[in-house]
């Protein structure tokens, strides 16, 4: 039972609940509760069945808790507030015999151990007393409605590390409602339970009690024991008479010494805090299971939309999008227009030769459509990844859990980043170089020909540029338009120094060096998103893997049953 708890805890921490879904709070409230009682509760008692029956003595703001756990004790062990609220460490008492127990590394291990008085709510006061019998502790809690949410969180974290409920409340107090959702916990937990009505005048006892009796056998606790503490006088100590609290100390003092009682106490409080946990696993694996759902259609949606910019990107370099503007104003400038052109529609088997001859371009022309390919380039991934950011976000936004998610990365996230344009700048000159030395590598042995000279490595870089820009649009000589004739050009004067095939092969590998750089540069972008996603938290097969490890706790529970 220890190796599934554990591994049930290992589970359960695993699993996160991040997304703002409908519903998930109280699923987080659950899980937090959850974890705690394995962590405070379960598997330090499973593993120390022999350890002191714990009792912690709960309640209500003024019903008296500590000046009972006094009176039980017989001697100031716990302050009570005289200020509401009061935030204080709670106060552990037990036997000297029993200190061995309650180290760091046992019961409620997250609180530190101290000795002396503190407001410290992050300390376990333990206070020794020989007045408290071997085989019991008494603890005393926070108030569990107290104004104060710290001290409520305490309150709720201590009783779900009880072994015993010693519930105090007051004739005044005893309907309220916060009191009766902690009962209700631990009716569903099959909690061990008792109450004590606390402060009660002699005429109304019966009348209080008959009805507290009543409320209690309605909500599923008949079998719980009710105490009577009534009104009276405190000393100069805080001490109630004995008499007030000889029936409460007698029965714990039978718990105590009773190792058959007091185990049954233990077993039917431990039982049913396995059990509710495992119960409560479904739900919170249902809701785990949505969370994986959500965030995996939230990454969907934002690789759909840069996969969709960078397809488009992509196919707009290589199907003639490039070949207008000043790209194409330069690359006229340096191949000449005119009667080339409009021969060039015309007759599209003109020998290279005379190609050749027709090119009038200076080395500063080339330079200036190297120029106008970088800056078209840019503006091209700038609007893609403009577009690309725009489509995530609207398609978060239609998401709840997404609009959280994009209110944690800032304004910024609908846009291209900031720094795009500097890497995009960068990224086209890096390409360019690519280019360059392509063209350097095949001209190696072509550098003192006439037609290499005649274009140098710069004319013949822009002229792959070019017919990269047209490689995927199927354009020829014969087709009407300047751009498609530009680029039939650029193909004849590679095809004049390099020769058919090596002009295919350059420009395969020029728009894939291309392709590759903006699929870099947009992949740096979508990572906005999806690492928004990552840092969500959730682990791969979580859900499944929490499922798994509470029927495992099921079966080693039913095997033990019927072993017993």
């Amino acid at each position: 039972m220890v190796t599934a708890l554990v591994r049930l805890r290992g589970a359960m921490q695993d699993v996160a609940l991040p997304l703002d879904l409908p519903g998930v709070e109280e699923r987080r409230a659950d899980h937090r509760s959850m974890v705690d009682q394995l962590e405070d509760y379960v598997i330090p008692r499973v593993m120390t069945l022999d350890a002191p029956l714990l009792a912690v003595v709960g309640g209500s703001t003024g019903a008296g808790k500590s000046t009972l756990v006094n009176s039980l004790v017989g001697s100031t062990v716990t302050t009570s507030g005289v200020l509401r609220p009061t935030t204080r460490s709670p106060v552990l008492v037990h036997h000297p015999d029993d200190a061995h127990w309650f180290g760091q590394d046992r019961l409620l291990p997250d609180l530190h151990r101290v000795e002396h008085t503190t407001n410290d709510p992050d300390a376990l006061q333990l206070v020794a007393s020989e007045s408290v019998p071997t085989g019991l502790a008494i603890l005393d809690a926070p108030d569990v409605d107290s104004v104060e949410e710290r001290n409520r969180t305490l309150a709720a974290q201590l009783l779900a590390a009880a072994d015993l409920w010693l519930f105090v409340t007051s004739a005044a107090r005893y309907a309220d409602q916060v009191p009766w959702t902690f009962l209700k916990q631990a009716a569903d937990r099959s909690t061990a339970v008792a109450v004590v009505l606390d402060r009660t005048a002699p005429e109304a006892v019966d009348t209080v009690a008959t009805h507290l009796a009543r409320m209690l056998s309605s909500r599923g606790l008949k079998d719980s024991p009710l105490f009577v503490v009534h009104e009276g006088r405190v000393d100069d100590d805080g001490l109630l008479p004995a008499g007030h609290v000889r029936e409460v100390r007698a029965w714990l003092t039978m718990l105590a010494e009773d190792s058959g009682a007091r185990s049954a106490v233990v077993k039917q409080t431990l039982d049913g805090a396995i059990r509710s946990i495992t119960h409560h696993v479904h739900p919170l694996v249902e809701a785990a299971s949505r969370q994986a759902e959500v965030a995996a259609r939230l990454r969907e949606e934002s690789d759909r939309a840069y996969e969709l910019s960078r397809s488009q990107a992509v196919s707009a370099v290589g199907d003639g999008t490039m070949l207008r503007g000043e790209v194409l104003a330069r690359w006229q400038e340096f191949v000449g227009t005119g009667e080339l052109l409009r021969s060039l529609e015309n007759r599209v088997g003109w020998l290279r030769d005379r190609v050749v001859n027709a090119v009038k371009g200076k080395p500063q022309q080339a330079e200036k459509v190297t120029v106008a390919v970088e800056s078209g380039l840019e503006l091209l991934i700038l609007e893609h990844a403009e577009q690309a950011a725009e489509h995530a976000h609207d398609a978060w936004r239609e998401h709840a859990a997404g609009v959280g998610l994009l209110s944690q990365a800032g304004p910024d996230i609908g846009r291209a980043s900031r720094d795009l344009r500097r890497r995009a700048e960068r990224a086209v000159r890096e390409w360019q170089s690519d280019v360059l030395e392509l063209v350097k590598e095949e001209g190696a042995e072509k550098r003192s020909t006439a037609r290499f000279l005649a274009f140098g490595v710069n004319g013949l870089s822009a002229a792959l540029m070019v017919v990269v820009f047209s490689s995927t649009a199927g354009l020829t000589g014969a087709e009407v338009g300047i751009a498609g004739g530009s680029a039939v050009l650029g193909q004849k004067l590679l095809e004049a120094v390099f020769g058919d095939q090596a002009v295919r092969t350059l420009a395969h590998r020029a728009h894939a060096m291309l392709e590759q750089r903006i699929t870099a540069l947009l992949e740096v972008e979508r990572r906005r998103y999806s690492e928004l996603v990552d840092g969500l938290g959730l682990v791969d097969g979580a859900p499944e893997a929490l499922r798994a490890a509470a029927r495992r706790v099921d079966d080693v529970r039913f095997a033990n049953a019927k072993g017993e």
